[in-house]
Parts: structure tokens; sequence; C-alpha cells
């Protein structure tokens, strides 16, 4: 944009420039002053001698054709630059431009618009997208250029450019980043008038000139935009008069060639039709079609590997979302009985679950699946059951596609797609398409639901060995358990320092009856298989092992214990057994090391963290004691215990490393002499990360 016309537009909104500025502005710019020279020393404006200087010249041609001269040279040097305009006749271009340029200057100043200048630029620009896509396509774009300004015009650059030269027009003026709604008033100057009637005041009075300008013998029309600005029936005619000898004026001074313009035929848009063989082009949608069925179909064999029945029907409907355009796709499958269609549940689609087709009760959508055809379902008026009215709502769309999943003679359920009732006609063209789709969909999901019930016939049978084998096991159990073996290494070394053990001998008794319960209810649990790991529920843990030290006396009355744990701790994988023995053993050590003066410790869920692609949960246990030494820190999870002195010297440590190790997790220290504070990485158990009420942070490493 030329620095001159950006000054005098900063000048004009802060509505300070008089003619001393005025001709200050213009003597910085050569080209301009000497074209303000020409015209105030012209026949028109010459009177009793030449003038001598700029500001002299500026007086006798007055405010406002000074301003039109400086707008619109600088405009018109600016876009005459453009590539290809040059081998272009653009007479009617310019006059058009120059039409509209005087039509909104003079509707802003009957409205009282604040800056009538402003509009006189947005008239001027607002079909400047047009040079701009001749600039950048002039082969395709050199007849249109020329073409009648319409809806028509602006539906062929669309179709044939993927951009109107309205839109291209209010991206290089938003390149200028005014203040302004100058590009807005450019970008919808083809909108209908009722949608911009309560718009800004520029793009009313952009859309008036423009329908002025282009469409003068169009009533209906003009009566409509007139109306935006509340002009009276006459004014129309009444500026067309005034912008004609305006123009004629302007294109003069200008030195712009106008002559003829009006007698270029204004022709209607183009778009020539690819040339296309029907038969090539059907070949060629059924190979691709084929094409992609076929990966279609591997990847959803990748999927059911991956996994299982829940992930297959992710897949499935995802797929159909691309493939098809769908805005949003769910399954219903056949339940047992075979009687009803049930909604099958995805991410983000759990209230599809209870939702239930009876097929008995007729429908639509159970007829598709009846008749194993294909179902295009929209709201046109007629009545529809009330499956389809609430599909239609769960989907948010107006039509929608019902997809048979036919595996041999039996129809599995129904992939249901919502689509725009204007993409109903498409998806029938495609019914080939989408039947080869729901066969390749359909026999995955066969395949997925055949293991399924392979799986749990297996199951039952692992079972029923597991419970045999249980009856013989528990009457042989008789060594002690591992937390039993760790409670008396623990004793082993408190007896050397003949320190009190009365704490651990009530927590093993309780833990040993414990152990006898669960040994004797072996015959009734279920057997641990590959792939199903047992829960933790971190919070029940917690209070557990607090309500092991409460009861026993073990915390002094100095020590104050807090736990710091949202409503929905979570759950981790792994034995609950094993966390309690991490955490008595760390809540342990953090009383003896306060046990001399006393102090406070926390026990926090600190939510889900990511580490390695990974989601675990984050255990922290930490004290306001003094801290452990470096030699301590340095061997602090070796399975040699320190000879350090001291009530806190990490006994038992390399126990909890290793139970840590056992389920899969990571345990880190950190020490200072404020405190000492062991944070626990646990795995998240499955659906956690869904689940999870804090955000999830990434770690590295820990």
């Amino acid at each position: 944009m030329p620095q001159i016309l950006i000054k005098l537009l900063a000048h004009l909104q802060a509505d300070d420039l008089g003619m001393p500025e005025l001709a200050a502005l213009v003597a910085k710019d050569a080209g301009m002053t000497g074209k303000i020279l020409t015209v105030a020393n012209s026949s028109a404006y010459h009177r009793n001698g030449r003038q001598a200087n700029l500001e002299q010249a500026m007086v006798a041609l007055g405010t406002d054709m000074i301003k039109t001269l400086v707008i619109s040279d600088s405009v018109f040097q600016t876009f005459s630059s453009f590539p290809n305009s040059g081998a272009t006749d653009l007479r009617v271009f310019w006059k058009n431009s120059l039409t509209a340029a005087v039509l909104a200057r003079e509707v802003a100043r009957r409205i009282d618009y604040a800056q009538p200048e402003e509009a006189y630029l947005a008239g001027l620009l607002h079909n400047v997208g047009r040079l701009a896509l001749l600039a950048t396509a002039p082969k395709e774009y050199a007849f249109n250029f020329t073409a009648r300004d319409d809806e028509d015009l602006c539906a062929v650059e669309q179709r044939t450019l993927q951009i109107t030269h309205a839109e291209a027009g209010a991206w290089l003026i938003e390149r200028w980043q005014l203040d302004s709604f100058l590009a807005d008033s450019v970008l919808y100057h083809h909108e209908p008038s009722a949608r911009l009637e309560a718009a800004h005041p520029l793009i009313r009075i952009v859309r008036v000139a423009h329908v002025l300008s282009s469409h003068a013998n169009d009533d209906a029309l003009v009566d409509e935009a007139r109306a935006l600005c509340g002009l009276g029936p006459d004014t129309p005619d009444e500026l067309l008069g005034l912008a004609a000898r305006q123009v004629e004026k302007a294109a003069v001074h200008l030195g712009i060639d106008l002559a003829g313009a009006d007698d270029l035929p204004a022709l209607p848009a183009f778009a020539p039709p690819p040339p296309v063989d029907p038969v090539q082009q059907r070949l060629s949608e059924e190979v691709r079609n084929l094409v992609l069925v076929s990966e279609v179909g591997q990847m959803f064999t990748r999927q059911q590997g991956n996994g299982g029945e829940s992930g297959l029907l992710e897949a499935m409907t995802r797929s159909a979302r691309i493939l098809f355009d769908f805005e949003n796709a769910v399954v219903l499958l056949e339940n047992p009985t075979g009687q009803a269609l049930v909604g099958a549940p995805v991410t983000n689609q759990q209230r599809i679950a209870e939702f239930t087709v009876p097929l008995a009760k007729g429908g639509a959508v159970a007829q598709s699946a009846l008749d194993r055809r294909l179902g295009f379902i929209r709201r046109d008026g007629r009545p529809l059951g009330l499956a389809e009215e609430q599909l239609l709502r769960i989907l948010g769309t107006e039509s929608f596609v019902c997809l048979p999943l036919v595996a041999g003679a039996r129809c599995l359920g129904v992939l249901v797609g919502g689509v725009a009732a204007w993409q109903l006609p498409a998806c029938q063209k495609r019914e080939r398409f989408l039947q080869a789709f729901g066969a390749q969909a359909a026999g995955a999901l066969e395949t997925a639901m055949s293991e399924r019930g392979h799986a749990r016939r297996q199951l039952a049978h692992v079972a029923d060995e597991y419970r045999e084998a249980s009856r013989r096991v528990v009457h042989e159990v008789n060594n002690p358990l591992s937390i039993i073996k760790n409670y008396l290494a623990v004793l082993d070394s408190k007896l050397e320092r003949q320190e009190p053990v009365s704490a651990e001998l009530s927590i093993l008794n309780e833990e040993i009856d414990r152990v006898g319960q669960l040994v004797g209810s072996l015959t009734e649990i279920q057997p641990r298989i590959e792939g199903v790991t047992p829960a933790a529920d971190v919070a029940k843990v917690v209070d557990d092992v607090l309500r092991l030290f409460r009861t026993t006396n073990f915390i002094p009355a100095n020590v104050e214990i807090v736990v710091s744990m949202p409503d929905d701790a979570g759950r981790v994988d792994g034995d609950p057994d094993i966390l309690k023995q991490i955490l008595v053993n760390l809540v342990k050590n953090a009383i003896e090391a306060l046990s001399a003066g006393g102090g406070r410790i926390e026990i926090a869920n600190r939510g889900h963290v990511n580490r390695e692609r990974r989601l675990y949960l984050e255990l922290v246990v930490s004290d306001t004691g003094p801290g452990l030494s470096r030699d301590v820190l340095a061997n602090l999870f070796s399975a040699v215990k320190s000879t350090k002195e001291g009530p806190h010297h990490g006994l038992g440590l390399s126990i909890v490393h290793s139970l840590v190790k056992k389920l899969n997790g990571h345990i880190a220290c950190r020490s200072g002499t404020t405190g000492t504070s062991f944070e626990i990485l646990l795995p998240a158990h499955a659906g956690a990360g869904a689940q999870a009420t804090q955000p999830v942070r990434a770690l590295g490493s820990v």
C-alpha cells in the first residue's frame, strides 16, 4: 500500500487533516505533487494565472478533489503494476470501480457516515480481487475477468479457483492491517441485502454502491439495497446521474481513458466442464473403491488384533466418517436374542449404549437390518419413527445412511452415518462402495465376536482347573507370605539395636490373619490369566495403612500425618497387598525420621503423568525430617544395609525398591535439609486416563 495513502487514511480517521497538513503530505510524493499541479493548471481550474506553488494549487482544487486524486491515483498506480494488468483491457473495470467509489462517498454523506473518504476507497477497491485473480491465474480467469459481476460469477470462481474475487480482495486489504471495516465491506459486497440489515454502515454503503454500479436495471435488487441505508425511491437515479459526471471528470484528471467502456459487452461467467470419458471415470472410481475397501479390510484385521472388539468398532466408525463424509457415525448390534438392535458404545459415545431399536416394531432402521439393504433416511416433512427421530438427534444431522453389516447369511447389526441432506444423493451413487465397506466391517466384526466367545469358554475352563488346584494348594501353603518375611527383616534390625518391636508384632498379627482369609478364599476367586491385571484402589490402600499405624499407637503425638487424596483418587495396576507393603515401609521410615523432633508426614496423590508414552499415577510420601546424608542417598536402594547412625538411615528401602519394580513402577527420592520425599510412579489401571480429574503431565524420566 502506498505510504501517502496510509498516512492520508490515518489523518482522515483522526479527523485532523487541514489544507496545510494535506499540502505537507502531498509534497513528500513527487509524482503526486506533479499530478496536483497538472490538474490545478488545467483548463478546468485555470483562472487569472498559473499557480505558483503547491499550496495555492491545492486551494484552487479544494479538499474534496485533492482527496479524490490522492486516493484514486495511489490505488491505480498500485494495482496497475499487477501482473497481466497491462495486457488486459481495464476500461470497464476502472469505470465500474470509479463509479462505485463516487456512489459510496455520496451515500456515506447522505447517511452522515463519519468517513466519506474511507467509503470512497472501499468502493474503489470493492472489486480489486478480480485483478488479484487475473494476476494469479491469467489463463483460467481471463474470460471471467470481463464477465458480468453477479452471483454466477462468484459460483464459477469458487468452482474453478476455490476462491471468489470478494474473498481475494478482502485478503489483500487485510494485509494492510487497517483499523477499519474496509476488508469486511469488500468481502460481503455480494451478500444478499437481507443479511446485511444490521451490518456496519461501511458494509451496507459498499453493498449499495455495488448494486447501483453493476445492477442498476434490476429494480428489485436496487430497492432492497437502497433500503439498507434508508434512501428514498428517487435517490438511486439522482446518485447515478451525479456519479456519471464525477467519474468522467475524475478520469480526465487522472489520465485514465474510459472511452468506449460502455460498448464492451459483459457476458455471463463461464466454467468449461472438463472433458471426461464417463466410462473411464466410472472405471477409475470402481478401481479406487476396490483399493480402498482392500486397505480398509487390512486395517480392520490389524485393529482387531490390537484393540479387540471395542477398538474395531471405533475403527469402523472413524473409517466411515472419512470415506463417506459422515458427520458422525454409530453402530447398532443385534442383541443375543436377535430381537433388537442395541447401541455399541465407543469413545465419546457412551449414551448410545442405552439406545435400542426393536426389530419387530418396524421403522426404517429395523427394516434395513431385516432386509439387509441400504437405507437412506431424511427429515423431509414426512413422519418418522421414534427410533429414527432419536438417531437424527444423537447424530446431530438432518439425514442419515443405514448400512447393514452382513456376514454370510447373518446381519450382525447396522452402521448409521449422519450426513447433511444435500449429501444424500452422493451417498446413493456410492451404494456399491458402501456395501463393500459393510461386508469388510461385518467380516472383521464376526471374527472378533467369535474370538471373544472362544476366549470366554477358555477362561471358564481355566477357572475350573484353577479352582480344583486351589483346593489342594490351600492345605499345603505353610510358608510365610512375603509381607511376613519383609517385617521379619525389619524386626531383626530393631532387635539388634534393642528397640521396641510391639508395633511391628501387632502389624504382623493382623497381616497373618488377613493372609489366612485370602488363602481360605482362593477357591472362590477367578484365576489371573495373561492380559488380566488386578487393580489397587489407591485411596482404600492408604486408608488401610493409616489404620494399621493408628490402631497400634505407632504414631508419636508430635508427628502429624496428612493425606492429600482427590475424590477420584484412581486405581493402579497391581496387587493391593504389595502397594500396602510399600506404603507401610515408607511411612514407618518417615515416622522414625521425625521421632526426635516431631514434624509432618504427607501422603499425596499427584494425579496422572505420562512417561515414555505410558500412563502412571504418581504417589508421594514426604516428611519434614532432617533429610538423608549424601552417603545414604548414594546407596539408598541397595540390598546392603547402611551402617550410618541415626533413626532414618534407609533400612528396608531395598525391599520397597524391589516391590515397586514388581509392580512395573518407578521410585525416586529427593532429600534435603527440609525433609525427604519418595516419589512413586505406578502404572495406571486401564481407563484411568479417561477418568482422571487432574491434568495429565508429561515426564521424561523420574
